[in-house]
């Protein structure tokens, strides 16, 4: 199993910008979909983003459409999700995660089996 290892949190402002990372080891990202989940109390975990490395296919929430961009660097084994004109209601504990080649598909939680433990986003003035 590819261990996962978030990065990049924070409290930002509202209209800022934070980029979160995730290391993935074991297993080159070719393998996988990677995708970004946000928790929020109360709430089902929510599909960010993902992205299925080998395709370069993307699939992002409509939420952060025109706002977020997934990116991949092979050549660090890492998924970058670039947040920018971040609002409040972003806030929550970002995750990656690693599913099969076609997870991109739905990028639902569901379809993904190896987890980070996870980074919180705070967007508040």
């Amino acid at each position: 199993q590819p261990q996962l290892v978030e990065s990049g949190g924070g409290l930002v402002q509202p209209g800022g910008s934070l980029r979160l990372s995730c290391a993935v080891s074991r297993f080159s990202l070719d393998y996988y979909t990677i995708g970004w989940f946000r928790q929020v109390p109360g709430k089902e975990r929510e599909g960010i983003s993902c992205i299925s490395v080998k395709s370069g296919s993307t699939n992002y929430a409509d939420s952060v459409k025109g706002r977020f961009t997934i990116s991949s660097d092979n050549a660090k084994n890492t998924v970058n999700l670039q947040m920018n004109s971040l609002k409040p209601e972003d806030t929550g504990v970002y995750y990656c995660a690693a599913g099969s080649r076609t997870a991109v598909e739905r990028c639902v939680s569901r379809d993904f089996g190896s987890w980070g433990q996870g980074t919180q986003v705070l967007v508040s003035s």
